[in-house]
Formats: C-alpha cells, sequence, structure tokens
C-alpha cells in the first residue's frame, strides 16, 4: 500500500477520538482555543507520521501519546492560567474600583459539547474530570506533574506507560502522583460539595437565578446563593466571597440598573450549569459575560463570570438578541 493510501486511512480510524482529544488538551492547557489549536497540531503530526505508526500500541493511545507530547512542547513557554482566585490576594471590597488585567492569560471554560462521548456513562466520568475548579487546581501544578496526574487518573494508564511516554522511571511517576494527588486535594473541592440540577428544586433555583438577573432583583437574587459563595469575574483580578458582598458588588458596580436590562441564555460549560448574559443597548441584547455556576446542596456555591466575548461563538451562542425577543 502506498504511503497516500494508508494516509487515506488515517482520517476516518482517528477522526472519532477528536472530542476526547480536545478535552484532554483542555485539561492539560486550561484554554478551549488553545485545546482546538493543539488538536490540529495532533491530528497533522499524526496524519504525517501514519506511515510509521507500527501498531504496537492502539491508535487511541498513539494519539493521546503525541497531544500530550504537544501540550507539554506548548507549555514550556506559557504560564498558567489562573482564575482571580487562585492569584492568592484575599477577598476583595465591593465598594472598590474593579482592576481589570487582560495582558493574564485566564482560564477558560469549555462548552459540554466538548466532552468525550455520546455514551451516558462515558459523559458523566468526563464531566468529573472537567470541573472548573478541579481546571483551576490543575493549572498550580508544573506541566510534567499535570500530565502525569491526568494520564494516570482520568485515562486510568499504567505507571510504566506514563514513564515511557515522559522518559522518566515508573518510581518517578508514581512519586509526582502522589505529589500532584496532595496539592490538587488541597486546592479543589470535595466533589461531595457538588450538586447537579437535577431535582425540581435545584431547577427551580436556577430559575429564580435567572428570574433576579433579569428583574434586576438584587435581593432576590441573595436568597439563592450559598452563605459561603464566591463570585469572581476574570479579567478582573478582585473576587468576592458572602451573598452580601456579592449583592453590593452587583448593585454599585453592574452596568446594567432596573428590569429588561439583562438578559441570560442557559447552556452547559465543563458539566455544570452556564449563562450567555447579555446587557440591553439601543438596538439589542449584546453579549456581555459568560457565567458558569457552580451548585451545592446549600445553594449556588460558586459564580465565574467570564468577560471574554470569544467563547460567545465557541458556546453557539450568538453576539446579540433581539430587543423585542422577550419572554
Amino acid at each position: 500500500m502506498t504511503e497516500s493510501a494508508v494516509q487515506e486511512d488515517f482520517v476516518p480510524l482517528a477522526e472519532p477520538y477528536r472530542r476526547e482529544l480536545l478535552a484532554h488538551c483542555y485539561r492539560m492547557l486550561g484554554s478551549v482555543h488553545d485545546a482546538e489549536d493543539l488538536v490540529q497540531e495532533t491530528y497533522l503530526r499524526a496524519w504525517r507520521a501514519y506511515d510509521r505508526f507500527e501498531g504496537r500500541s492502539s491508535l487511541r493511545t498513539w494519539l493521546y501519546r503525541i497531544a500530550t507530547s504537544a501540550c507539554l512542547t506548548a507549555l514550556e513557554n506559557r504560564g498558567r492560567r489562573p482564575l482571580p482566585t487562585g492569584l492568592g490576594a484575599p477577598s476583595s471590597d465591593p465598594d472598590a474600583p474593579l482592576v481589570q488585567q487582560t495582558e493574564v492569560p485566564w482560564l477558560e471554560p469549555i462548552p459540554d459539547g466538548s466532552l468525550a462521548s455520546d455514551d451516558p456513562a462515558s459523559i458523566v466520568a468526563s464531566r468529573d474530570s472537567i470541573r472548573l475548579a478541579l481546571i483551576a487546581a490543575l493549572q498550580h501544578l508544573p506541566p510534567k506533574q499535570r500530565a502525569v496526574l491526568i494520564l494516570c487518573e482520568v485515562l486510568k494508564w499504567r505507571a510504566s506507560e506514563v514513564a515511557e511516554l515522559l522518559d522518566t522511571t515508573t518510581a518517578g511517576v508514581n512519586s509526582a502522583l502522589q505529589r500532584a494527588r496532595a496539592q490538587i486535594q488541597a486546592a479543589a473541592p470535595s466533589e461531595e460539595a457538588i450538586s447537579e440540577p437535577s431535582t425540581p428544586e435545584q431547577r427551580d433555583l436556577l430559575n429564580r437565578y435567572v428570574a433576579a438577573f433579569e428583574s434586576y432583583d438584587v435581593n432576590a437574587l441573595l436568597t439563592v446563593f450559598a452563605k459561603d459563595v464566591v463570585w469572581e469575574m476574570p479579567p478582573f483580578t478582585g473576587w468576592y466571597r458572602t451573598p452580601e458582598d456579592i449583592g453590593r458588588l452587583i448593585a454599585n458596580q453592574c452596568p446594567a440598573k432596573r428590569a429588561g436590562d439583562l438578559r441570560l441564555v442557559p447552556t452547559q460549560a465543563n458539566g455544570q450549569p452556564a449563562f450567555g448574559m447579555y446587557l440591553r443597548g439601543d438596538d439589542a441584547y449584546h453579549a456581555f459575560q459568560l457565567q458558569v455556576i457552580t451548585m451545592t446542596a446549600a445553594g449556588i456555591g460558586h459564580v465565574t463570570a467570564f468577560f471574554e466575548l470569544s467563547l460567545f461563538p465557541t458556546f453557539g451562542l450568538p453576539d446579540t438578541l433581539p430587543l423585542d425577543d422577550v419572554r
């Protein structure tokens, strides 16, 4: 078989792995846009080398090796992608001026449509490994330690396989895995604290959250928050804790001022509820921020509001909504 014929066989065999490779690169990089670029690079590298693929491992494993190596190379010249809560500063005064740092490469959310599979069991497993808090915690790990944790804990590779990929020893992998586990446990909330919006009460809580914003009723908004709720909104560096402080932040700093100024469109990000928020203008509602919601048994426990408007098309959300599109 000619080299070109072998490479033609590559596309139908490799294409089914694209979505899970995107999730893998996202876990490594913390950016859906960077992950998309690295998946393209992975497929290009694999296509060029496919005639030399000897089949000693599965095609899936071979693609993951290429993707992981590409991510590690990309991370050599990049810093971590933080959220404001990961910068090390205490919670902020909601009455203080907002400080914006657009030069920081902030963490990004990823649409649920990028999860690994249409199989329900695979989707659940992928969601558990792609929660926004976990992705933020992964950013605190050095790149190789991050790769070890993802390959061993998420993909269930053997330590010897990871050692071969990273050109180290099995003992070195096990040591790195132990350190990574300890740091992740310290940085990320327990899975028991996270609640899925699967009950009528939880869905009602989200409906009340939307209604409070769209009616611009700050007092109503406070009733859906847990007592220790956290609010952050990159690229602004501050973060805020307690319903009262968040209420003051919204009342004093949000450009919306009255009922009808805001519209929320539901979506899903990182296995969590999310909303595209739109701000009323003279001609239309314009994309304003993308919110990712963490729900707990006590209420909404964390809101991360991303002001990066390039996320809207990534989530299949329009840039504008018509003014007459009122529920």
